[in-house]
C-alpha cells in the first residue's frame, strides 16, 4: 500500500514538471518600490492575531480586481520572502528564482509533496528493519508512517488545486486547503513527539529527528505562501439570525431518516434492549439521512459483539449526500482499542447514553505507548459524528499521559458523549471539530491538540490530580502563526469533579497552559466556579510563548470569572463581541457549512 502511494504521488510531481508553461527562472523581475520591503515588513500583524496579514496581500497580490494583471507579475524573492515567518529559510528555498505569488506557492508546494514522499520512503525502510527495534520504538515509527500518508494525501489534493489556480480561492475552498496544510505541520510535530517520548536516545530518533525539522520548514514556507496568494480576506460574521434553520435533537430525539428496512432493525434494537433515550422522530425534509444501519450488543442480539467489527462491515468512501452509515452501539462496557481510517466517512455512532454505553481501555506513556498510540478509540474520517457514548482511559494519573479520545477527523461532531481520563483526556489533534453537551473529566492539560474545536454547552469537570500536581484544563498545541487552529469553549460549566471537590482547596486549578509557540484558546460565556485561580492561566516553562500565544476571555460568569487578578502576558486578553466573535461557530470552524447536516444543535454565534 505505501510503495503504490509512492508511486501515486511521484507521477503527479513528473506530471507537474512535465506541464509547467515556462521556466520560473528566466521570468523577468519588474522593478522593486524603494519602500517596499520596509512597508510588507511593517504590515505583518501581531502573533496569536485571526487576521490575514491582508496588507501584505496587497503588496504581493493586489485584491481589488481578482485578474488584476499586477497580481501575476514577476516578483524578486526578497520580496516575498520578507514577509514570511522565515525570510532567510524562505530565500534559501528560492533562490536563483523569479515569479509572482502563485509561481512561488507552486514552487513549494511541489518541494514540500517531493519531501513528503522521501520521508515517508524513509520511514518505511527503518519499519522493514524492525526485528532491531523495541516495541515502543516501532509504535513511534508506525505513528510517523500513519501521518506521513495523510500529509502525502493533504499535500497532493492541495498540490493539484493550486497547480491550476492563479486567483484567489472561494473562501471555503481556501479554509479547506488552510485546514489541511495546518494539519500537515500537527502530523509533522506529532511524529517528532512520538520519537522523543519513546526514543529519546535511539538513532532511529536522531536520524529522523533532521529531516523532520526540515520539511515542517519547508511546509510552513507553503502554508504561508498559500495564505498570502490564494486566502482570500475573511469576512467575520458579527450578528447571527436567533432561530437559525438547524437540524436538532428535539426534545432529545434525533431527527433520523431511513429506509422501512433499516427503521425496522433500529426499532428493534432499541425494543430489544429498553435504554436511552428514544432517537427517533417522525422524519420529515430536514431529516439526517442514514443510508444503512447495524446493531452491536454483547449478548449477540444484534449484527456485531464488537465495535471493530461493525466498523469494518460499514460502507468506504461514502459522501454526506449517500447518508449516515450508522452504527447502534447497545448498553454495554466495550474493552476495546477502536482505530477509525479516512476511508469510512460519514459514520455515525450511536449509544445507549452516557455510562451506558462505555468504550474503555488503559494504555498510557508509561507502559510504553505514544501518546497518540495510547488512545481508547481514534478517528480520522471525515464527517464523523458520535452521539450518547462514554469513551474513558482507566490508566489512572500515575499512568501521565493515557488518552480516551482522539480526532482527527475532519468535521468530526460529538453529542451527548463524555470523556473521561486523568492527563491528556481528550486529544483534539487535529482538522475541525464540534463538542456539543459532553462532559469532560481530567487533571493534566486534559483538553489538548491542534484542531480547530469548539465546545459548546459542555461541562468541564476537573479531577483530583497525584500529589503536587496542578490542573491544567487545555493545552492548546499551535505551533505556526498562520495555522486556523486553537480551542473555543463557549457556554460551558467549569465544575470540581466529585474526587477533587472535597479537596478543592489544596488543588491548583487553571484555564490552560502554552503547550506550543502560538498556543490559542479562548473561554466565551462559560461559568467558571471558585476553585480556578485567580491567575487565570499557567506558564508552560519560564516565559514561553507568553507574547506569542493568544488567550482570551469574552462574557464569562460565576466566582472564578474575575480578571482583576489574572496575568498580566502580553498573549493575555480580555475581548469585547467583536474579537469573540472570531471563535464563534460560524466563523472559527464554519460550522455553518457541515453542523445542520449531522442533526446536532448548535448555536452559530455568539
Amino acid at each position: 500500500m505505501m510503495g503504490q502511494a509512492i508511486m501515486f504521488y511521484g507521477d503527479k510531481l513528473r506530471d507537474f514538471n512535465r506541464e509547467l508553461p515556462y521556466n520560473i527562472g528566466q521570468l523577468i523581475c519588474r522593478p522593486i518600490i524603494p519602500d517596499l520591503l520596509e512597508n510588507a515588513a511593517a504590515s505583518v500583524d501581531p502573533p496569536g492575531s485571526l487576521e490575514n496579514k491582508a496588507s501584505t496581500k496587497k503588496i504581493l497580490r493586489p485584491e481589488n480586481e481578482k485578474n488584476n494583471n499586477n497580481a501575476t507579475s514577476p516578483i524578486p524573492p526578497e520580496t516575498i520572502c520578507h514577509a514570511t515567518t522565515d525570510p532567510s529559510y524562505c530565500n534559501n528555498v528560492f533562490a536563483n528564482q523569479n515569479g509572482n505569488i502563485y509561481d512561488y506557492g507552486r514552487i513549494s508546494f511541489r518541494k514540500s509533496l517531493s519531501q513528503s514522499l522521501k520521508f515517508l520512503s524513509l520511514v518505511e525502510s527503518y519499519l522493514q528493519s524492525s526485528s532491531s527495534f523495541s516495541q515502543p520504538i516501532l509504535l513511534a515509527l508506525e505513528d510517523c508512517r500513519f501521518l506521513a500518508e495523510l500529509n502525502l494525501e493533504y499535500l497532493s489534493n492541495t498540490f493539484d488545486i493550486v497547480s491550476k489556480t492563479s486567483n484567489i480561492l472561494a473562501s471555503s475552498q481556501a479554509e479547506d486547503i488552510q485546514t489541511s496544510l495546518s494539519a500537515v505541520l500537527t502530523n509533522q510535530q506529532t511524529c517528532l513527539e512520538g520519537l522523543e517520548t519513546v526514543a529519546s536516545n535511539s538513532r532511529v530518533k536522531n536520524e529522523l529527528s533532521l529531516p523532520l525539522s526540515d520539511d515542517t520548514k519547508l511546509h510552513s514556507l507553503s502554508l504561508d505562501i498559500f495564505v498570502k496568494g490564494w486566502v482570500p480576506e475573511k469576512k467575520i460574521a458579527t450578528s447571527w439570525a436567533p432561530n437559525g434553520r438547524h437540524l436538532g435533537f428535539r426534545n432529545g430525539r434525533l431527527p433520523l431518516k431511513m429506509s422501512e428496512r433499516v427503521r425496522g432493525i433500529y426499532d428493534s434494537a432499541r425494543g430489544h434492549h429498553g435504554h436511552g433515550r428514544k432517537l427517533l422522530q417522525a422524519a420529515d425534509a430536514e431529516s439526517v439521512l442514514i443510508q444503512d444501519i447495524v446493531v452491536v450488543s454483547q449478548d449477540g442480539s444484534g449484527n456485531f459483539t464488537t465495535i471493530n467489527d461493525a466498523i469494518a462491515a460499514a460502507s468506504n468512501n461514502t459522501n454526506a449526500t449517500a447518508g449516515y452509515f450508522l452504527i447502534y452501539i447497545t448498553q454495554g462496557v466495550y474493552q476495546e482499542y477502536v482505530s477509525i481510517n479516512k476511508s469510512k466517512a460519514y459514520l455515525m455512532l450511536v449509544g445507549d447514553g452516557i455510562n451506558r454505553t462505555i468504550i474503555t481501555g488503559n494504555h498510557s506513556v508509561d507502559d510504553g505507548w505514544t501518546t497518540f498510540n495510547s488512545a481508547t478509540f481514534a478517528v480520522v474520517a471525515p464527517g464523523f459524528v458520535a452521539v450518547n457514548i462514554t469513551f474513558r482511559n482507566t490508566a489512572g494519573p500515575g499512568k501521565h499521559q493515557a488518552v480516551a479520545m482522539r480526532s482527527g477527523a475532519d468535521m468530526s461532531t460529538f453529542y451527548s458523549c463524555s470523556f473521561e481520563a486523568y492527563q491528556d483526556t481528550l486529544y483534539t489533534h487535529s482538522l475541525r471539530q464540534f463538542y456539543r453537551e459532553c462532559d469532560i473529566y481530567g487533571t493534566v492539560d486534559y483538553i489538548f491538540g491542534n484542531s480547530a474545536a469548539v465546545l459548546q454547552n459542555c461541562n468541564l469537570y476537573p479531577r483530583l490530580p497525584l500529589t503536587g500536581q496542578f490542573n491544567t484544563i487545555t493545552a492548546q498545541g499551535r505551533t505556526d502563526i498562520n495555522q486556523n487552529t486553537g480551542i473555543s469553549i463557549q457556554n460551558a460549566t467549569i465544575r470540581a469533579a466529585d474526587d477533587l471537590a472535597p479537596q478543592v482547596g489544596t488543588v491548583q486549578t487553571y484555564l490552560g497552559r502554552p503547550w506550543k509557540q502560538y498556543s490559542r484558546t479562548v473561554y466565551m460565556q462559560s461559568f467558571m466556579n471558585s476553585f480556578i485561580n485567580p491567575a487565570g492561566w499557567h506558564e508552560w516553562d519560564g516565559d514561553f510563548a507568553l507574547s506569542t500565544l493568544y488567550y482570551a476571555e469574552y462574557s464569562n460568569t460565576g466566582p472564578g470569572s474575575s480578571t482583576a487578578n489574572r496575568v498580566t502576558w502580553p498573549g493575555y486578553h480580555v475581548v469585547n463581541a467583536t474579537d469573540a466573535a472570531n471563535f464563534t461557530v460560524s466563523n472559527f470552524v464554519a460550522g455553518d457549512g457541515w453542523l445542520p447536516q449531522t442533526g446536532v444543535p448548535y448555536l452559530s454565534g455568539l
